[in-house]
């Protein structure tokens, strides 16, 4: 992982105006409120025996919590958050805003943290969409508080 890069991207990321509608920007998605970006993205695992995926796992893990400690460095500790209840509660057809029910049905919980002298949240976590496909660590950056 570039770190540097991924703090750049964090950067770009907190000082960028939100979309207006929803869709892809040129650091990934967005719409109103909200932008994210995969900061690095594994290959897939179609046909792994469950080794690669394993050893990809921790490392993304690893990854998200090297880049935390850079994040704690300049912003303080973040706070970590499970968005199993929030996967729950849009289930259950509770209306939960974006990008949040967006994010808690790819990533399994977060660490989050305000962004100092400003409205917005700063969210980074692991995704993985199936066991096959690749992982991802995903940057946002929101106004829209946690439900």
């Amino acid at each position: 992982m570039d770190i540097a890069r991924c703090l750049a991207t964090v950067d770009l990321l907190c000082s960028r105006d939100f979309p207006r509608e929803h869709g892809g920007t040129d650091a990934g998605q967005g719409g109103p409120g909200y932008l994210v970006a995969a900061l690095e993205t594994s290959d897939d695992f179609w046909d792994d025996d469950g080794t690669r995926r394993e050893e990809t796992e921790d490392q993304y893990e690893a990854d998200r919590d090297g880049l935390r400690e850079r994040l704690t460095d300049r912003w303080g500790p973040p706070h970590h958050i499970s968005l199993a209840r929030t996967l729950e509660r849009s289930m259950d057809g509770e209306d939960i805003p974006r990008p949040w029910a967006w994010l808690s049905q790819h990533v399994p919980d977060v660490h989050l943290w305000r962004h100092p002298g400003s409205a917005r949240w700063v969210a980074l976590g692991v995704s993985q969409w199936d066991r096959e496909l690749p992982f991802e660590l995903l940057a946002l950056v929101t106004e829209i508080d946690p439900p």
